[in-house]
């Protein structure tokens, strides 16, 4: 049953304005079982199987790689869907989720890597901007500190998704433009992120 209040903008992710649901804030319980965790899990669960179907590939290109990829893809707006239609919102899914992203964006880069499909220079600033976040969410995390996602790093999702997709499905060209755009955007969120962290660290700092 969803929630009472909401509204199709908002059920879609368009509208996400207002704080992030208290479910999902430091210190709640992590409620495993959830159905928006059930499809996280279903999406860590694809990402070797892409990797295995990639890898395995002849050049790189391959429809069932493509298809799985896609399907961890779109797991991530079909679980926040799933989230705000039930109210089913966690702890553990607020943590799960970038992490899933990140390894799924690295997977594909990987592979892009492996078989030459772009160029090894953008590959290796997206891997190592994936890893910058990684390590800068598990600091906040031992920290206390709450980084939510920016204008930026929401818009920059999709096109980074979308490149090793986009190569692996034969498309070089619209590949290539997706992999700058999302880089771009990755690294303005990056600054953004970081900005950020500084601010929450001196506001912790300053009510010690």
């Amino acid at each position: 049953m969803a929630p009472r209040g909401l509204t199709v903008r908002r059920l879609i992710g368009a509208d996400r304005s207002g704080p992030p649901p208290e479910a999902v804030r430091a210190g709640q319980p992590l409620r495993p079982f959830t159905i928006p965790n059930a499809i996280g899990y279903a999406r860590l669960a694809l990402i070797p199987v892409f990797l295995v179907a990639a890898l395995s590939s002849r050049a790189g290109h391959s429809t069932l790689a493509a298809a799985v990829f896609a399907a961890a893809g779109w797991g991530d707006y079909l679980d926040g869907f799933a989230a705000r239609l039930t109210g089913q919102f966690s702890r553990l899914g607020a943590l799960l989720d970038p992490v899933i992203d990140r390894l799924l964006v690295i997977s594909g880069m990987v592979v892009a890597w492996d078989f030459r499909l772009l160029p090894r220079w953008a590959l290796a600033l997206v891997i190592a901007r994936e890893l910058v976040i990684l390590a800068l969410s598990r600091y906040s995390l031992r920290r206390g500190l709450e980084i939510r996602i920016n204008w930026a790093g929401r818009l920059g999702v999709a096109p980074t998704m979308a490149a090793p997709f986009f190569a692996i499905a034969g498309l070089l060209t619209l590949a290539r433009v997706m992999l700058y755009a999302g880089l771009l955007l990755g690294f303005l969120a990056l600054a953004l992120y970081v900005r950020r962290g500084v601010a929450l660290r001196g506001e912790v700092s300053s009510s010690d």
